[in-house]
């Protein structure tokens, strides 16, 4: 597996902080930056190998001259079993899958909200989408090793295992029937999204329990997929954090209704 690089003050900070980094590599004229002496303490901490070269030349190094006088070499990412996972979680949680999305700065804003939603995995297909590199583990600020991310082959058998295994699946589309805030997620759930330009496939739209939408106003008529994921999943969050809505005023529609009891 070739071996990638980062860069940037903030993107090796929280890189360092997920313990993803190999190696530091330091422009000799940053070293004594109130920004990089943290940095080096962290590597120190981490006994990490610390490599200093010329501004110029860590520029050539990382192909980029604005790399802030740090980069440095990354891990290879640790993907999840999703066997492992689905035992883990043994028929509770909050998973994320996420059908076919290409942009890695997309992928990693989905990423960063994954984790900062409490979801308890994320699933992605093995084809046809972008694979955690190391663009997105910049875009996610550490969040790619912080929240167990699980890379499929067959994307329709695992939704139908996790089916099995007790989960219900909603899946996001914009011709969906139900309102996303009239559901009740305080569920065993899997939220699916769609990618930028397709939205949901067929294959994964039909094995969905529940197809639900955002509504919105104005003349908009769709969302960045990682905006709508976030909104997804932080009402998701809220609901799981207190009352569902179904506590709150009465009964409302769940995803157990488009598959029977």
């Amino acid at each position: 597996m070739t071996k990638e690089s980062l860069y940037g003050i903030h993107a090796v900070s929280a890189a360092l902080d997920s313990e993803e980094l190999l190696e530091l590599w330091v422009a000799i004229e940053r070293r004594t930056d109130d920004r990089v002496t943290p940095l080096l303490q962290k590597a120190t901490e981490q006994h990490l190998p610390v490599h200093e070269w010329r501004s110029t030349a860590l520029g050539r190094r990382l192909n980029t001259d604005k790399h802030q006088g740090v980069g440095g070499l990354l891990r290879a990412f640790p993907g999840q079993d999703f066997e492992t996972i689905l035992a883990q979680l043994d028929g509770r949680g909050f998973l994320l899958v996420l059908d076919g999305v290409l942009d890695p700065h997309n992928l990693g804003a989905c990423l960063r909200s994954a984790e900062a939603a409490g979801v308890d995995a994320v699933i992605l297909p093995k084809d046809n989408a972008c694979p955690v590199n190391a663009t997105v583990r910049k875009a996610s600020a550490g969040s790619a090793s912080r929240v167990p991310v699980c890379t499929v082959t067959n994307l329709s058998r695992t939704l139908s295992a996790l089916q099995e295994a007790g989960f219900w699946l909603v899946g996001m589309a914009g011709e969906g029937v139900q309102s996303l805030y009239t559901l009740d997620l305080n569920i065993p759930l899997v939220m699916v999204m769609g990618g930028e330009e397709k939205g949901l496939r067929r294959l994964t739209r039909e094995h969905c329990d529940y197809l639900a939408h955002i509504p919105m106003m104005g003349s908009i008529e769709s969302l960045n997929v990682s905006v709508a994921t976030g909104i997804c999943l932080f009402e998701t969050a809220r609901q799981r954090r207190g009352l569902s809505p179904a506590q709150q005023s009465g009964r409302k529609n769940s995803p157990e209704s488009a598959r029977g009891s």
